[in-house]
Protein backbone atom coordinates (compact mmCIF):
# COMPACT_ATOMS: atom_id res chain seq x y z
CA UNK A 1 0.00 0.00 0.00
CA UNK A 2 1.16 3.54 -0.74
CA UNK A 3 2.49 5.64 2.12
CA UNK A 4 -0.23 7.86 3.55
CA UNK A 5 -3.00 5.30 3.06
CA UNK A 6 -4.69 2.98 5.55
CA UNK A 7 -7.34 0.27 5.79
CA UNK A 8 -10.29 2.03 7.39
CA UNK A 9 -11.11 -0.87 9.69
CA UNK A 10 -7.68 -0.40 11.30
CA UNK A 11 -8.51 3.19 12.32
CA UNK A 12 -12.29 3.12 12.71
CA UNK A 13 -12.83 0.24 15.09
CA UNK A 14 -16.26 -1.29 14.66
CA UNK A 15 -16.94 0.46 11.35
CA UNK A 16 -19.24 -1.39 8.95
CA UNK A 17 -18.30 -1.80 5.32
CA UNK A 18 -19.25 -3.72 2.20
CA UNK A 19 -16.69 -3.07 -0.55
CA UNK A 20 -19.10 -3.59 -3.45
CA UNK A 21 -16.48 -3.58 -6.21
CA UNK A 22 -14.66 -6.50 -4.60
CA UNK A 23 -17.86 -8.55 -4.95
CA UNK A 24 -20.32 -9.62 -7.65
CA UNK A 25 -22.86 -7.16 -6.21
CA UNK A 26 -22.16 -4.06 -8.32
CA UNK A 27 -23.25 -2.53 -11.62
CA UNK A 28 -20.66 -4.46 -13.66
CA UNK A 29 -21.96 -7.76 -12.28
CA UNK A 30 -18.55 -9.06 -11.20
CA UNK A 31 -15.49 -8.15 -9.08
CA UNK A 32 -13.66 -5.14 -10.50
CA UNK A 33 -9.97 -4.94 -11.43
CA UNK A 34 -7.81 -3.77 -8.51
CA UNK A 35 -10.12 -4.93 -5.70
CA UNK A 36 -8.51 -8.09 -4.37
CA UNK A 37 -9.99 -8.04 -0.85
CA UNK A 38 -13.27 -6.81 0.61
CA UNK A 39 -11.86 -3.92 2.63
CA UNK A 40 -11.94 -0.13 2.33
CA UNK A 41 -8.75 1.92 1.90
CA UNK A 42 -8.38 5.69 2.06
CA UNK A 43 -5.84 8.34 3.00
CA UNK A 44 -5.02 8.93 6.64
CA UNK A 45 -6.50 12.41 6.26
CA UNK A 46 -9.83 11.01 5.09
CA UNK A 47 -9.78 8.36 7.81
CA UNK A 48 -9.27 11.01 10.49
CA UNK A 49 -12.20 13.00 9.09
CA UNK A 50 -14.34 9.86 9.10
CA UNK A 51 -13.55 9.42 12.79
CA UNK A 52 -15.26 12.77 13.34
CA UNK A 53 -18.13 11.77 11.05
CA UNK A 54 -18.61 8.54 13.00
CA UNK A 55 -18.67 10.52 16.25
CA UNK A 56 -21.28 12.95 14.92
CA UNK A 57 -23.40 10.13 13.51
CA UNK A 58 -23.26 8.25 16.81
CA UNK A 59 -24.46 11.32 18.70
CA UNK A 60 -27.58 11.28 16.50
CA UNK A 61 -28.15 7.55 16.91
CA UNK A 62 -26.57 6.39 13.65
CA UNK A 63 -23.57 4.49 12.36
CA UNK A 64 -21.71 4.65 9.05
CA UNK A 65 -21.69 1.93 6.40
CA UNK A 66 -19.03 2.38 3.70
CA UNK A 67 -19.23 0.97 0.18
CA UNK A 68 -16.06 2.38 -1.36
CA UNK A 69 -13.06 4.55 -0.64
CA UNK A 70 -9.81 4.58 -2.59
CA UNK A 71 -10.37 3.22 -6.11
CA UNK A 72 -7.39 2.06 -8.22
CA UNK A 73 -7.10 3.71 -11.62
CA UNK A 74 -7.29 0.25 -13.19
CA UNK A 75 -10.78 -0.09 -11.72
CA UNK A 76 -11.84 3.17 -13.38
CA UNK A 77 -10.44 1.89 -16.67
CA UNK A 78 -12.43 -1.32 -16.12
CA UNK A 79 -15.62 0.75 -15.70
CA UNK A 80 -14.91 2.62 -18.94
CA UNK A 81 -14.32 -0.59 -20.88
CA UNK A 82 -17.50 -2.08 -19.45
CA UNK A 83 -19.55 1.03 -20.34
CA UNK A 84 -18.36 0.71 -23.94
CA UNK A 85 -19.50 -2.88 -24.33
CA UNK A 86 -22.84 -3.97 -25.85
CA UNK A 87 -25.79 -4.08 -23.46
CA UNK A 88 -26.47 -7.48 -21.87
CA UNK A 89 -29.23 -6.30 -19.47
CA UNK A 90 -27.77 -8.25 -16.54
CA UNK A 91 -27.63 -5.24 -14.20
CA UNK A 92 -29.55 -2.58 -16.12
CA UNK A 93 -32.88 -2.84 -14.27
CA UNK A 94 -31.26 -2.48 -10.87
CA UNK A 95 -28.62 0.17 -11.57
CA UNK A 96 -29.48 2.19 -14.72
CA UNK A 97 -33.01 1.46 -15.90
CA UNK A 98 -33.59 4.87 -17.47
CA UNK A 99 -30.33 5.44 -19.36
CA UNK A 100 -28.22 3.50 -21.80
CA UNK A 101 -24.97 1.93 -20.70
CA UNK A 102 -23.09 4.12 -23.17
CA UNK A 103 -24.53 7.27 -21.52
CA UNK A 104 -22.98 6.66 -18.09
CA UNK A 105 -19.90 8.77 -18.72
CA UNK A 106 -21.70 11.66 -20.44
CA UNK A 107 -24.28 11.86 -17.64
CA UNK A 108 -21.63 11.97 -14.91
CA UNK A 109 -22.20 8.58 -13.28
CA UNK A 110 -18.90 7.07 -14.45
CA UNK A 111 -15.89 9.42 -14.61
CA UNK A 112 -12.83 8.97 -16.85
CA UNK A 113 -10.82 10.19 -13.85
CA UNK A 114 -12.34 9.44 -10.47
CA UNK A 115 -11.83 11.44 -7.29
CA UNK A 116 -11.77 8.04 -5.58
CA UNK A 117 -8.38 7.36 -7.20
CA UNK A 118 -6.95 10.30 -5.24
CA UNK A 119 -7.72 8.38 -2.06
CA UNK A 120 -9.93 10.79 -0.14
CA UNK A 121 -13.40 10.11 -1.58
CA UNK A 122 -15.89 7.79 0.09
CA UNK A 123 -19.26 6.25 -0.75
CA UNK A 124 -21.38 5.61 2.31
CA UNK A 125 -24.75 5.66 4.03
CA UNK A 126 -26.25 5.66 7.51
CA UNK A 127 -27.71 2.85 9.60
CA UNK A 128 -29.66 3.06 12.85
CA UNK A 129 -27.54 2.18 15.85
CA UNK A 130 -30.44 0.61 17.72
CA UNK A 131 -31.59 -1.78 14.98
CA UNK A 132 -28.63 -1.95 12.58
CA UNK A 133 -31.01 -1.27 9.70
CA UNK A 134 -30.00 1.03 6.85
CA UNK A 135 -32.01 4.24 6.76
CA UNK A 136 -34.14 4.82 3.63
CA UNK A 137 -32.44 7.15 1.17
CA UNK A 138 -34.81 6.94 -1.78
CA UNK A 139 -32.49 4.82 -3.91
CA UNK A 140 -29.60 2.42 -3.59
CA UNK A 141 -25.87 2.73 -4.06
CA UNK A 142 -24.80 3.36 -7.67
CA UNK A 143 -28.37 3.84 -8.88
CA UNK A 144 -27.65 5.93 -11.98
CA UNK A 145 -30.69 8.15 -12.19
CA UNK A 146 -31.86 11.66 -11.35
CA UNK A 147 -33.45 10.09 -8.27
CA UNK A 148 -29.92 9.80 -6.83
CA UNK A 149 -29.23 13.54 -7.16
CA UNK A 150 -29.14 15.54 -3.95
CA UNK A 151 -31.94 17.75 -5.23
CA UNK A 152 -34.02 14.83 -6.52
CA UNK A 153 -37.77 15.10 -6.75
CA UNK A 154 -40.04 12.16 -6.10
CA UNK A 155 -38.47 10.90 -2.87
CA UNK A 156 -40.33 10.98 0.43
CA UNK A 157 -39.85 13.57 3.13
CA UNK A 158 -38.17 11.00 5.39
CA UNK A 159 -35.77 10.00 2.61
CA UNK A 160 -34.91 13.65 1.97
CA UNK A 161 -34.33 14.19 5.70
CA UNK A 162 -32.01 11.20 5.84
CA UNK A 163 -29.99 12.47 2.89
CA UNK A 164 -29.80 15.86 4.56
CA UNK A 165 -28.67 14.26 7.83
CA UNK A 166 -25.86 12.38 6.09
CA UNK A 167 -24.86 15.54 4.23
CA UNK A 168 -24.79 17.55 7.47
CA UNK A 169 -22.61 14.93 9.16
CA UNK A 170 -20.17 14.72 6.26
CA UNK A 171 -19.92 18.46 5.58
CA UNK A 172 -19.41 19.11 9.30
CA UNK A 173 -16.55 16.59 9.22
CA UNK A 174 -14.70 18.20 6.31
CA UNK A 175 -16.22 16.55 3.23
CA UNK A 176 -17.93 17.99 0.15
CA UNK A 177 -20.92 16.34 -1.56
CA UNK A 178 -21.27 15.35 -5.22
CA UNK A 179 -24.54 16.63 -6.65
CA UNK A 180 -25.37 13.55 -8.75
CA UNK A 181 -24.84 10.93 -6.01
CA UNK A 182 -26.23 11.28 -2.49
CA UNK A 183 -23.70 8.70 -1.18
CA UNK A 184 -20.48 10.26 -2.59
CA UNK A 185 -18.26 12.67 -0.60
CA UNK A 186 -14.74 14.02 -1.12
CA UNK A 187 -12.50 15.38 1.62
CA UNK A 188 -12.41 19.17 1.33
CA UNK A 189 -8.66 19.47 1.93
CA UNK A 190 -7.53 16.23 0.33
CA UNK A 191 -3.78 15.55 0.57
CA UNK A 192 -3.29 14.40 -3.06
CA UNK A 193 -5.55 16.64 -5.17
CA UNK A 194 -3.56 16.09 -8.37
CA UNK A 195 -2.50 12.42 -8.08
CA UNK A 196 -4.38 9.38 -9.32
CA UNK A 197 -3.09 6.16 -7.72
CA UNK A 198 -3.22 2.63 -9.13
CA UNK A 199 -2.04 0.27 -6.38
CA UNK A 200 -4.40 -2.66 -5.77
CA UNK A 201 -6.57 -3.00 -2.67
CA UNK A 202 -4.88 -6.15 -1.44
Amino acid sequence: MEKGFVFLDEMLRGVRWDAKYATWDNFTGKPVDGYEVNRIVCTYAAARALLEARKQAAALGYGLLLWDGYRPKRAVDCFLRWAGQPEDNLTKERYYPNIQRAEMVAKGYVAPQSSHSRGSAVDLTLYRSDTGMLVPMGGGFDFMDERSHHAAKGITGIEAQNRGRLRFIMESSGFEPYGFEWWHYVLRNEPYPDRYFDFAVA
